[in-house]
């Protein structure tokens, strides 16, 4: 099954303030840990969280927030175990 388009339509599982809920904005974004990634290379799609847009711009860092670099990593990495945790239910994990 191809998790990357069964994100679509799926709410957002990271949860920082300004999340939109996920939904039409949800992807699955990949978390990015050393020995897993590398330049060009993404994880696996099932180390990664259904996550919205406004929440994967705060993780990644691409907007400012006040969020420090570890509640960031915290909450993404929250967000994967949700996403497991629902594939789980559906099966496909």
């Amino acid at each position: 099954m191809n998790l990357r388009k069964l994100a679509r339509d799926k709410p957002c599982q990271v949860r920082l303030i300004g999340c939109d809920g996920g939904g039409e904005t949800t992807v699955l974004g990949h978390y990015r840990l050393s020995g897993l990634c590398g330049v060009g290379s993404k994880p696996p799609d099932q180390i990664a969280s259904w996550i919205c847009y406004p929440c994967h711009q705060k993780a990644d860092q691409a907007v400012k927030s006040d969020y420090t670099r570890d509640e960031l990593r915290l909450a993404f990495a929250e967000g994967v175990f949700r996403t497991q945790n629902e594939l789980i239910k559906l099966g496909v994990l």
